[in-house]
């Protein structure tokens, strides 16, 4: 019997402390039952950021789980059903600014940015460089002038047709591969970029504006034929299948530095990044629903664990120097300073939708 009940005591002492142990290891470091579960909806292109594993652990440490679903920016702020979620992060601020305002909210966080650029290779910026339509921009990085390339696609000039060319001589139009614009934030950020050099380098803000633009301005979506709804589409393109299929394509730049930063090799030694003269900033602008959302939107914005785990992804974060550090491999310019702002949601709906209605 005694030795029955040492044994019993000694069971009790090992559960006892396996329970303390439990309770010890559940709280502070961000791993079991304090951690609360948050939703979001967000752009597609911060999927990668928000699942990978590094990401999750330093939202954990916060004692927050953050799962998120994906939309595009204008299905975020207009047909999305947000009650569900804690918050909303598109990639650009003219859908942030609606959502801010349709749902009253007062703060909203910017943890990144991205500005638009084009990819393309050696021999094409080279041939472009020649017919002066692509030039060195002020921190010595190329930058295709959107003025002079809007010459070319309003005379539906085709690449054997420009002087001098021997190192692409496609039969087929100098275009800019972009996404569907029904569908995707960067076309609707490339469509700000060159409908302001149409307006006469005016940001587009009157219904005359809008109609004044708008047949140059659809030209370059139709033009095009088929296009892909996210612009991971054109960029393994470009990626994959290499000058022949794809010249030149719209991306972001966090797309370009991130594959740069991860030196898997994508990205050879022919590839080349342009800035558009102007360009527009993609801004991921989040918008806090509730508490815990308005906990994720402070975190990305001031945590430097998260802010330099953004870096990596290709983004320009709000400590400059921290993008820079970690983009140094890339050649990035610290600075663009020939950037202009898009017009407003409202503008910028009237003006896909009618590009739409010509598909």
């Amino acid at each position: 019997m005694l030795v029955k009940r040492r044994v019993s005591i000694g069971l009790a002492v090992v559960l006892v402390l396996a329970v303390v142990g439990v309770i010890i290891w559940g709280r502070g470091d961000g791993t079991a039952s304090d951690v609360a579960t948050v939703r979001g909806v967000i752009g597609s292109e911060k999927q990668a950021f928000f699942t990978d594993q590094r990401v999750v652990d330093a939202f954990a440490r916060h004692g927050l789980k953050v799962e998120v679903d994906t939309a595009g920016s204008r299905q975020i702020a207009t047909t999305v059903d947000l009650g569900k979620y804690a918050f909303a992060f598109p990639s650009s601020s003219p859908a942030a600014q609606k959502i801010q305002r349709d749902r009253k909210v007062t703060t909203v966080y910017t943890p990144f940015q991205s500005p638009m650029a084009v990819a393309s290779f050696e021999p094409v910026v080279a041939l472009l460089r020649a017919n002066g339509v692509v030039h060195k921009g002020a921190g010595d990085y190329d930058v295709l002038d959107i003025a002079k390339y809007l010459d070319l696609a309003k005379a539906g000039t085709r690449w054997d047709q420009l002087p001098g060319n021997t190192a692409y001589p496609a039969r087929k139009n100098v275009l800019v591969t972009t996404t569907d614009p029904r569908e995707s934030n960067s076309a609707a950020m490339y469509l700000s970029i060159v409908s302001f050099v149409a307006n006469g380098n005016a940001v587009v803000s009157a219904p005359d504006q809008e109609a004044k633009v708008l047949p140059s301005v659809a030209k370059l979506f139709l033009d095009q034929g088929y296009t892909q709804n996210s612009t991971e589409g054109p960029f393994e393109d470009y990626l994959s299948a290499g000058m022949g299929k794809t010249p030149l394509a719209l991306i972001y730049e966090s797309q370009f530095v991130d594959r740069v930063v991860r030196g898997d090799g994508s990205i050879r030694p022919d590839m080349r990044m342009l800035y558009t003269a102007p360009t527009v900033y993609s801004k991921h602008t989040l918008v806090p629903l509730t508490g815990d959302g308005d906990k994720v939107g402070q975190l990305l914005t001031t945590d430097p664990e998260l802010g330099r785990l953004a870096a990596t992804f290709g983004f320009r974060t709000t400590d400059p120097k921290l993008f820079a550090e970690v983009a140094a491999p890339a050649h990035v310019p610290a600075d663009l300073v020939d950037a202009v702002e898009p017009p407003s949601f409202e503008t910028l709906e009237r003006l896909l939708d009618a590009v739409g209605k010509q598909y």
